[in-house]
């Protein structure tokens, strides 16, 4: 641990010495904290960013009675924090509580609905036994009162007369034996009606102070926590809720900051505002795609026509006019989808979601047109109204049955959503930035459509948050250019620092190989696919252990499993198939090469340590399907950001990039580590820059990545990787010839 000399936060680092680019960044974080304000933090692998973060946060917090909240979205970087958490813990007490969601902690497997009835009815019986007990105590208090009165007017002399007060303490009696004897009729009432969980019963009714000893002796993980409360006949879940306040440090998923209705609850089970939270997100790259997830809205075919089964069986005023734009609504999505699919596109489609093209150039959307077409009624505003109004009587009722233990389960209103979305839609698809799309796929049942409210600008759900929060710090090794994300995120004046990879250099090479730009129209053509194959088949002969292919695409990388030739045992990551077991099974091995799709699972968040993978490839730049989505998002960054380049730029050109960016990273994970990193297309070389001009994406990587880049043609790739691996004697036995 570091001495406590020097800066206070010092105290809240767990090993001798922080390196110098750590200091730097502590105090840098420590002043943004005091200051009020975000930073934007890029450290290679090796950097240590999270306990550069960790360290003066923590210490910031424990000054200014703050939280620290530390999220990502990836699930080894959550087993780092809870390490990280631990090594702090040691040496320097913190309370510390890792937070996950309900769904995997719950010991009885109910939705959170379900699981919400269940502890307000278990809290009805629970707060109605206490009220039982206080009574049975007053009535016990009364009782000896009364009987100490008598026993003092009989040592008094045997007065005949009552006294004066025993008259008003036996009427006092009176009247709480009464209301002990109605409440005690309502406790076998609730009793015999109410579906309670017995786990949160005894969370409620007995001593948990061991629980809560033993959760903060150290930090404990959810699995932890789970199998320490099912064994003590405990609700685990329910008891972190309980007993989060006054903790120092909270680990916890994206989603418990991103989504708006979630991060209100977690905030209250801290038992702090918004200002009073330092946030600390890593892989921060990620938020911007996440943060669209969160806000965007979909409601498919199912729930509408689950509605309006609902509304044949309900007997109110209002479900004639919630049925008017619900069935409207419904025959609207299948007319479009229906219309849009074109010829042969039924039979072809999948179990995947596959988008139909309804936004118009001008004026309203098709979807939007044909409900308005369709709608008869005196007003769809208002009928809407009567249908959110209704919604909520029966999602009321549904949740006093199930409460009551009329129903097993906690029914779900099928016209609450409908509405919900309904009126979402018609106030939210013209919004800008907002695409209105909608999609269609097979079910067992048929062919099933959605509609969806995608939000194309990540900030509309970001900027109010960091405005909120009293600071964060968001962290990643692919963040720049730092414009780009402080623009995207609506962040305010941010900090910014960068620092490269740590690592002797000499250990290292990166390769742009001058390869056929591979241009979608040009994957197809057999000459660049020799080319590209050629340079494959090189890279994997002369790496001394395993080789990571990473392509533009699924389809890109079975190409060319299918076509490379090689002594290597191949391995091909496929969509839909457990991506984990696949790379245990490479790392396994010493001699593999994996073809993946860069978009996939396995190019970040996931490290290649040592001999798990000796070199990468970038196969071509793997921009994104440019599909309608994707132009709706390039189409609002331009509006926002002043130019179709900029619309460009922001969608599409740096997140290919900061993806790749991430890709490389995937070897050379420590300062005795090494091995090639090589960018296969032309467009990464800086001797084609000026040829290609804006295909070129060389002036897009940061600059001093930019000055490892050394270019260098296909055929001359493995004469470059023969020397660097030769330098460092990594060729067991002889080395392959050229």
């Amino acid at each position: 641990m570091a001495t406590s000399d020097g800066p206070g936060y010092l105290r809240f680092f767990p090993y001798d010495q922080p390196y110098d680019h750590q200091h730097d960044a502590m105090e840098t974080i420590r002043e943004a904290l005091v200051t009020e304000r975000d930073v934007l933090f890029e450290g290679a692998c090796g950097t240590g960013k999270t306990l550069a973060a960790l360290a003066p946060a923590l210490e910031y917090g424990r000054a200014a009675n703050k939280t620290v909240v530390i999220t990502t979205n990836v699930h080894q970087q959550t087993r780092q924090f809870i390490e990280e958490a631990r090594a702090i813990n040691t040496g320097e007490p913190i309370r510390t509580v890792v937070f996950r969601g309900k769904g995997s902690m719950c010991h009885i497997d109910v939705d959170y609905k379900e699981c919400q009835a269940l502890r307000d009815a278990t809290r009805e019986v629970v707060d109605q036994a206490e009220e039982v007990a206080a009574l049975e105590q007053q009535a016990a208090e009364l009782r000896e009162a009364a009987n100490d009165e008598d026993g003092g007017t009989a040592a008094g002399g045997g007065a005949t007369e009552p006294a004066a007060g025993g008259s008003d303490i036996a009427e006092a009696r009176a009247a709480v034996l009464d209301e002990l004897q109605s409440a005690e009729d309502q406790l076998d009432e609730v009793q015999a009606d109410a579906t309670v969980c017995d786990r949160y019963h005894r969370n409620l009714t007995q001593d948990t102070s061991d629980f809560y000893d033993w959760l903060y002796a150290d930090v404990r993980t959810p699995d932890e926590i789970y199998d320490a409360a099912h064994e003590a006949g405990l609700c685990g879940y329910e008891l972190l809720k309980e007993g989060m306040e006054g903790v120092d440090l909270v680990v916890c998923n994206y989603h418990h900051l991103l989504d708006p209705n979630i991060r209100e609850q977690f905030f209250r089970w801290l038992d702090r505002d918004p200002e009073d939270i330092v946030a600390v997100f890593d892989e921060a790259h990620n938020i911007e795609d996440a943060a669209r997830d969160h806000a965007t809205r979909t409601c498919n075919e199912v729930t509408l026509a689950s509605a309006l089964d609902e509304l044949d069986e309900t007997d109110d005023f209002r479900a004639e006019a919630t049925e008017r734009v619900v069935r409207a609504f419904h025959d609207a999505l299948v007319d479009i989808y229906e219309a849009g699919m074109g010829f042969g596109a039924r039979e072809s489609l999948g179990e995947d979601w596959e988008d139909v093209t309804i936004d118009a150039d001008t004026g309203r959307d098709d979807l939007t047109m044909a409900f308005l077409e369709r709608y008869e009624g005196p007003g769809y505003k208002q009928d809407l109204e009567h249908a959110l109004n209704l919604g909520q009587t029966l999602d009321q009722s549904y949740q006093e049955a199930y409460k009551e233990g009329e129903t097993t389960t906690r029914k779900e209103c099928q016209t609450l959503a409908a509405a919900a979305f309904i009126d979402d839609w018609m106030d939210g698809s013209a919004e800008p930035g907002t695409y209105p799309v909608v999609s269609v796929r097979r079910t067992e049942a048929g062919v099933r459509g959605r509609a969806e409210l995608y939000t194309c600008i990540p900030r509309q759900v970001t900027e109010p948050l960091f405005d909120d929060l009293h600071a964060s710090v968001l962290m990643s090794a692919t963040l720049r250019p730092f414009d780009v994300q402080r623009d995207v995120l609506g962040l305010e004046d941010p900090v910014t620092m960068a620092y490269g990879l740590q690592f002797p250099p000499e250990r290292r090479r990166t390769f742009a190989v001058t390869s056929p730009a591979l241009f979608a129209s040009k994957r197809d053509d057999p000459g660049v696919q020799s080319t590209v194959a050629g340079t494959i088949e090189d890279a994997v002969r002369f790496t001394p252990g395993n080789t990571l292919v990473f392509c533009p695409s699924y389809a890109e990388a079975e190409r060319y499993y299918d076509r490379v030739g090689t002594d290597s045992t191949p391995y091909l990551d496929r969509p839909g198939e457990r991506a984990e077991d696949l790379r245990e099974r490479f790392t396994a091995g010493d001699n593999g090469v994996l073809f993946t799709s860069l978009w996939g699972t396995l190019a970040e968040g996931v490290s290649y340590d040592g001999d798990d993978a000796r070199t990468v490839l970038v196969v071509g730049v793997p921009y994104p399907h440019l599909d309608d989505r994707m132009e709706a998002v390039e189409e609002a960054f331009a509006g926002a950001f002043g130019s179709e380049d900029q619309g460009w730029r922001y969608a599409v050109e740096i997140p290919t990039v900061r993806k790749t960016r991430q890709a490389l990273g995937r070897v050379v994970r420590s300062p005795e580590d090494f091995g090639v990193r090589a960018l296969v297309d032309e467009r990464y070389a800086g001797s084609r820059a000026d040829d290609l001009g804006r295909y070129s994406v060389h002036d897009t990587f940061p600059e001093e990545e930019r000055e490892e880049l050394v270019d260098v043609s296909p055929e001359k790739l493995k004469f470059a990787m023969l020397n660097f691996y030769q330098e460092l004697d990594a060729y067991d036995g002889a080395p392959p010839r050229p």
